[in-house]
């Protein structure tokens, strides 16, 4: 696994998009292995009497699908923050896209900003945030 170089690194390097595996099976055991088995993220029924359009993928998870994106263009990298804004749910077994783009050097620090955002099938924005990585 190669470290990504501070020295290599530029404003609006764009960071390998991903397709995050949201089918009810993967976020059912997400949700297991968090604690947060809650019925609005792992049953369609129980959601849509909740009002909502299907399951939704958990927030937390939504978290750790951008800061796989991080770790996978930087490994050995820290993240120091992650802040991000919920617009709309991600429905559980939808197709969205996790992307990310840097916004921000810090050369005494060795740190990047990079946008981050996970947008549906028609390029919505549903999640965006932000992270500091130090590199």
């Amino acid at each position: 696994m190669e470290q990504r170089r501070f020295e290599d690194v530029e404003i609006g390097d764009e960071l390998p998009e991903t397709k995050p595996d949201v089918s009810m099976d993967r976020v059912r055991a997400f949700c297991r292995a968090a604690g947060n088995d809650f019925p609005r993220f792992t049953d369609h029924e129980v959601a849509r009497k909740q009002g909502l359009p299907s399951a939704i993928v958990p927030g937390i998870m939504s978290q750790a699908l951008l800061v796989a994106v991080v770790h996978a263009w930087a490994p050995g990298s820290r993240i120091e923050k992650v802040d991000t804004v919920f617009r709309a749910p991600v429905p559980v077994d939808s197709q969205p896209l996790c992307r990310a783009v840097v916004t921000d050097l810090d050369a005494e620090t060795r740190s990047v900003e990079v946008d981050l955002t996970i947008v549906n099938e028609a390029g919505e924005t549903r999640v965006l945030g932000t992270a500091r990585v130090h590199l």
